[in-house]
């Protein structure tokens, strides 16, 4: 089963954080401090988004929004609780 979230990328923050929420309807705010170089952010998006979630990275993908700071990432996992989780990490503060 896929799950698509919605993220808001924050390139060039001192550490990686996958927390709180921007805007209305919520999107998940994503720190990673890769800057907004040749990708290099959206691919540091997905690796934090993984490892937050404890999923393969092979199994995280941006699917729109490649070069933005919103963006939509696809995580194709079986798992019935992440659901679950992403509802927590958007509930919890920056």
């Amino acid at each position: 089963m896929a799950i698509r979230v919605s993220v808001r990328v924050k390139p060039g923050a001192s550490r990686n954080k996958v927390r709180g929420s921007y805007g209305d309807p919520p999107a998940l705010i994503v720190a990673v401090s890769e800057p907004a170089i040749d990708g290099r952010a959206s691919t540091a998006v997905c690796r934090a988004i993984a490892e937050e979630l404890g999923v393969s990275l092979s199994k995280v993908s941006i699917v729109m929004g490649q070069t933005s700071r919103s963006k939509v990432v696809e995580i194709n996992d079986d798992n019935p609780h992440l659901q679950r989780k992403i509802a927590e990490l958007l509930r919890s503060e920056e």
